[in-house]
């Protein structure tokens, strides 16, 4: 039934977004050299590695570190496009992750996919089973706290939709979800 709710609300948001998507690959490629898509080497289901598809918000050559390592490395804002605080305020960034929904690589709602190098992030979470679902572009997590919060609270969220997984919670999790976006709750640049 999961499976069933990501093929048709992804094929479903990726035909009513078309126009959303068109302009975001024009947007960065008009802005900025490189390619429009940025695709980072992720933690799926079972720890495997996959390339997930981002429009791309920062420059070619940019470290692959997590937002809150990025931040305290250095000012995230020098490594940004022209538009690239626009689209990850906006979360248009994510949009191409539509494909890999659809792919199998994700799903719509699940603990969000942990770059290859954020071991504290991947060991928490396969002591917690975490591991055993599939990544998704949203989670319980997101909706609760998103960046903001502290890798254990985010894995004890993530262990949480473990163990009360459910259409109606996933349902409920878009719907939060589509509120903070719209609101920007939690989005950092």
């Amino acid at each position: 039934m999961k499976r069933l709710f990501d093929i048709v609300l992804s094929l479903s948001a990726s035909l009513l977004l078309l126009p959303l998507i068109i302009l975001t690959l024009l947007l960065v490629k008009m802005t900025s050299s490189g390619p429009a898509l940025y695709w980072s080497q992720r933690v799926g289901k079972h720890n495997k590695l996959f390339n997930m598809p981002k429009f791309r918000s920062m420059q070619v050559g940019t470290p692959q570190l997590a937002t809150h390592l990025m931040q305290q490395q250095t000012q995230s804002g020098s490594y940004l496009t022209p538009v690239g605080s626009f689209i990850r305020k906006t979360s248009l960034d994510e949009l191409p992750q539509l494909w890999s929904v659809l792919k199998g690589d994700m799903s719509i709602v699940g603990p969000r996919p942990a770059l290859f190098n954020q071991d504290d992030l991947i060991t928490l979470r396969t002591s917690h089973r975490v591991h055993t679902l599939q990544p998704g572009i949203t989670g319980w997590a997101q909706v609760n706290g998103r960046d903001e919060i502290p890798i254990p609270q985010k894995v004890a969220l993530d262990a949480y939709y473990l163990s009360h997984k459910s259409l109606w919670l996933d349902i409920r999790i878009v719907c939060m979800t589509a509120v903070k976006v719209i609101k920007r709750d939690n989005i950092t640049h």
